[in-house]
């Protein structure tokens, strides 16, 4: 055993607990990206003022997402007595004082802001927050720090035993290291489910030097946040990792890409990496074995394809991110041409707690035989009660309806679920009627598409499929890197096909295009452009009629397609006219000669506000349907 590296540990274990105990009041901040969104700067400062006062004896900290975005900030307040904690939700700046008075100063509890006693035991006010809807189901091993320990502190990290996982991977050999992680059973969390371990095994054996990792963490798909929630709530977890597959793999030094949107989780891990070589955990002659590893913070652009791997490895190089032609693998031929490992965040930071449990503990939550082992984080968004929310739950223990009703919090008031989106824009949509599939890898490999790396947007009757469609194809192309006609070409026309059709412009033989076109993009270079029809490929097949309504019919069901609706004025005499009028932002709401209102449909660019702001005075009709005799007199537009 590594005496350095024990001591370490035993050293910050030790000071955790006489913190734990030193008859203070903690109060914890959730600080990252979502709750800063929504006050958290504020809410901590607020704080740090209230902690500045000697009448206040109270400390304040920070630390990573407990999953609860939708409701930040998130407090933790515990106790002096070191006995009790209890996670409160909404407190923003202005209820500050009042938390504090009521939670440091009296020593009680807010009942009407709490979401559960984090420590303690449970009142007739306050339940325990394992016993919380959103907590039911969740198996929190990744996340099991995020929340409780501040994500800028390595000791805190050490505390909670960080870094044992690599203290035994010293004990073994780079081959026993492998085994542990092909026992285990853990795939790649990007979606490909393939073995780390067989990955970590190719490089292992590679013969050219130096070899490299590199740490996917350009999570580019909209609606996924997964990674974000990793790197700003426990990054040194991603770099103990990353030292274990380095371990296992011989590899010299790593790179942890990052896209550019993510400034805070730049900082966090830049901040880790500090830390880590301070204590002697990276760098030269690591823990004085002779054994040299560095991990770079490199900041990625904001390419989408980069999340393709050989793409990322292009940008490292200096070179524009675009995927490359395979073979040769990255095993092989990867960054500088030397041998690469890339392997998504979730899969690094599974390493450490399979060394630190064994893989026998870590695959032991899972139901059945399935292939997918391990737990899996997920987060949710959309047209749902909790959006934003992010939970960890066991490969296959839930369905997307399950996902959807005790962690989203089910559909919006008055929303109906008509789809949702897995895996992102190359994923493409399933109907509500595809909602009982599994939260496992099969069910959408059996459907041409995928899981993806957590992110899951749901919709409602009230979005029409070809905006959404439309939406997801111009992203692809826009993300296209443009090095193949197939891929920029292809959904260039058929980003032109369905917005003509948006705008009540579709032809008889629309439809037909479009298939021809899916046909087409599968024989582009790289994944990108052989997914980015899925979308397309799945409207044709769940949603066809809805398409052929636009198509042959001029009808829009959902009626939100600008091309397909018009907005008039209803009522005349509607007390909230006036507010319409007012709001309209190219005064397309005017008087006719009998000085009744009327919309100017030349000047309306359909922006909604006027319904919005009077839903009564107002109305959407079809654009295509006949106009009632009188309707223009009568003030109809």
């Amino acid at each position: 055993m590594n005496a350095t590296l024990q001591g370490l540990i035993s050293n910050a274990e030790r000071a955790w607990s006489e913190r734990q105990h030193d008859g203070k009041t903690h109060v914890t901040v959730v600080v990252d990206t979502s709750s800063l969104a929504r006050g958290a700067r504020e809410t901590l400062a607020a704080l740090q003022s209230a902690a500045a006062n000697p009448a206040n004896d109270m400390v304040v900290h920070i630390t990573g997402s407990w999953g609860f975005c939708w409701m930040e900030p998130c407090v933790t307040v515990r106790s002096a007595a070191g006995t009790r904690s209890v996670l409160y939700h909404d407190i923003t700046a202005d209820l500050v004082p009042e938390l504090v008075e009521r939670c440091v100063t009296n020593g009680g509890d807010w009942p009407e802001m709490a979401l559960g006693i984090v420590e303690g035991t449970a009142t007739a006010d306050i339940p325990l927050l394992s016993d919380h809807p959103f907590m039911q189901g969740q198996v929190r091993r990744l996340m099991k720090n995020t929340g409780t320990t501040d994500p800028e502190s390595i000791d805190d990290y050490l505390a909670q035993g960080g870094y044992s996982g690599l203290l035994r991977a010293l004990e073994l050999t780079d081959e026993e290291i492998i085994k542990e992680m092909l026992d285990s059973g853990v795939g790649g969390r990007g979606g490909a489910n393939f073995p780390v371990g067989r990955k970590w095994d190719f490089l292992r054996t590679a013969t050219a030097a130096p070899k490299y990792l590199v740490c996917n963490a350009d999570e580019g798909d909209p609606g996924a946040w997964v990674n974000r929630t990793l790197l700003e709530g426990d990054p040194h977890l991603i770099i103990e990792g990353l030292a274990i597959a380095a371990r296992a793999s011989g590899a010299r030094e790593a790179y942890v890409y990052i896209r550019y949107e993510y400034p805070l989780a730049i900082t966090r891990m830049q901040n880790a990496v500090e830390q880590a070589k301070a204590k002697g955990i990276l760098g030269e002659n690591i823990l004085g074995l002779g054994w040299d590893f560095d991990v770079v913070i490199f900041k990625g652009a904001g390419s989408y394809v980069c999340g393709d791997e050989t793409g990322l490895i292009n940008s490292i190089d200096g070179f524009r991110g675009m995927p490359r032609i395979k073979p040769p693998f990255p095993a092989q031929a990867g960054l500088w041409n030397k041998p690469t490992n890339v392997n998504n965040v979730e899969s690094y930071a599974n390493a450490p707690l399979i060394l630190r449990e064994g893989a026998a503990w870590w695959c032991n939550v899972n139901p059945g035989e399935q292939p997918e082992k391990g737990t899996k984080m997920f987060c949710l968004s959309g047209q749902i009660v909790n959006a934003g929310c992010t939970f960890e739950i066991p490969f296959g223990s839930s369905t997307m309806r399950e996902a959807l009703e005790r962690y989203g919090g089910g559909m919006l008031p008055g929303k109906e679920l008509k789809g949702y989106q897995p895996g992102g824009p190359l994923s493409g949509v399933l109907p509500a009627s595809e909602i009982n599939n599994a939260m496992q890898l099969a069910p959408f490999r059996e459907r041409g598409m995928f899981l993806g790396g957590g992110g899951i947007v749901f919709f409602d009757n009230g979005e029409s499929i070809l905006d959404l469609v439309m939406w997801m194809t111009g992203f692809c192309e826009d993300e296209s890197c443009g090095r193949c006609t197939t891929c920029h070409g292809g959904n260039q026309r058929a980003v032109e096909v369905l917005r003509r059709i948006a705008m009540g412009g579709g032809r008889e033989n629309d439809i037909d295009k479009l298939e021809g076109i899916v046909k087409t993009l599968v024989w582009s270079n790289c994944q990108h452009g052989q997914l980015s029809p899925t979308a397309i490929k799945l409207m044709l097949k769940y949603f066809r009629g809805e398409l052929e309504s636009l198509i042959h019919h001029k009808v829009d069901p959902t009626r939100s397609l600008p091309g397909f609706i018009e907005y008039r004025v209803r009522s005349q005499s509607d007390p909230d006219l006036e507010s319409a009028v007012a709001i309209c932002p190219t005064v397309a709401i005017v008087q006719d000669g009998q000085q009744q209102w009327m919309v100017d449909q030349r000047l309306c660019i359909l922006c909604g506000a006027c319904k919005e702001v009077a839903p009564s005075a107002m109305e959407v009709v079809d654009r295509f349907a006949p106009v009632p005799v009188g309707a223009i007199a009568a003030g109809g537009g």
